[in-house]
């Protein structure tokens, strides 16, 4: 069942979802949890589609916040709440509620999912696309226990990432760091099974995917190691080279579906892992509400720690590092930052970072 609401208001809605119930002959939905949605219209279809999915396994209020633009300043003056409601089988597993702002509503987008939120149940926070620098300080983030980001769909990652290290809040997370957890498992698994101390590691995918570099400072943060990031062609990461004593240990992917792990003195074994898509990632981070240490160790690694090609110190794009020093100046020195530019654009860019943006790697 679906309601249009135009020109509404919180208490309209709520009186909506009521209404929509009663039809459909269900008083009352176990929910477990609200997942606030926010983006724009363009992406809008694809992250509540993965909502619904991730909803049969975690029964929600969904709600999604759209900002829209208004092109005239006579409409951007006035405030408008334009608003979908869902309930049934139109809305997955639980109920659904697509918020339209308008005008200066924008700007107070919490005081008007606030009076939406499930009572008792915990809040979680997700933007699929364009995140704030600091999640928890955000007005909409402040409500949720969770907040997830994607640092792929930034328009520099491996900036991105920098910058979630920086503003980290217990509770933040990442589905770069999600894609991952197929790899992390299987590698642990694979080092329970060879008690042997790691040397080094080198971790290959494509370029311009965070999540090989949230790999490569999670091996390095555990086993204390260095650890090379290498640059393939993908799709996603590829291959994880661990250097032993005792010789080689290899997980390598080529297909982005079906690997074959490599270990000294065994024969070698294939392993299904495949590329999961958004509703798993989704629904993988609704599991738990509670912050993710392992993570949060792994981002503060620092990306410009690690090594590319085992020749310079890689990570953070020359002019993100720059950016970064000419923040830190003094703002009455006008020449520091005038010299963290001209460093920016003297520096060489990363010739293994020139790779172009391809799909999200695991």
């Amino acid at each position: 069942m679906k309601m249009d609401l135009t020109d509404t208001t919180s208490s309209k809605i709520n009186s909506a979802l009521v209404q929509g119930r009663r039809a459909i002959g269900t008083p009352a939905i176990g929910m477990v949890l609200t997942l606030v949605i926010v983006t724009d219209e363009e992406h809008a279809y694809d992250a509540l589609k993965a909502a619904n999915e991730a909803s049969r396994e975690h029964p929600s209020r969904k709600l999604v916040v759209i900002k829209r633009v208004s092109r005239s300043p006579r409409d951007r003056a006035k405030a408008r709440l334009d608003a979908e409601v869902r309930v049934g089988t139109s809305a997955g597993t639980g109920e659904t509620v697509v918020l339209r702002l308008y005008g200066d509503v924008i700007d107070h987008a919490q005081s008007v999912v606030l009076p939406l939120l499930l009572p008792d149940a915990p809040v979680v926070v997700w933007w699929p696309v364009t995140s704030p620098l600091s999640p928890e300080k955000d007005p909409l983030g402040a409500l949720g226990q969770r907040r997830v980001t994607d640092t792929y769909a930034a328009e520099d990652p491996l900036a991105e990432v920098s910058a979630r290290a920086a503003h980290y809040a217990p509770g933040d997370t990442d589905l770069a760091w999600t894609r991952i957890t197929p790899w992390r498992s299987m590698l642990a698994a694979a080092l329970d099974q060879q008690q042997v101390d790691v040397l080094s590691a080198e971790v290959e995918g494509e370029g311009y995917n965070p999540s090989g570099e949230l790999l490569a400072m999670w091996l390095a943060d555990r086993l204390g190691i260095p650890v090379k990031r290498t640059v393939s062609e993908g799709p996603g990461l590829t291959a994880v080279r661990l250097e032993t004593k005792n010789g080689q240990i290899v997980l390598d992917r080529p297909d982005g579906t079906l690997a074959t792990l490599c270990m000294p003195g065994q024969p070698d074994r294939a392993v299904a892992l495949n590329r999961r898509d958004t509703a798993e990632l989704l629904a993988e981070e609704l599991r738990r509400l509670d912050p993710d240490i392992t993570y949060e160790s792994a981002l503060k690694y620092g990306v410009e720690r690690l090594s590319d090609g085992g020749s310079a110190p890689a990570a953070k794009a020359p002019a993100a590092a720059a950016a970064a020093e000419a923040k830190a100046a003094p703002s009455g020195d006008g020449a520091a930052p005038a010299a963290a530019e001209n460093k920016a654009a003297a520096a060489p860019a990363p010739a293994k970072k020139a790779s172009g943006k391809k799909a999200a790697g695991k």
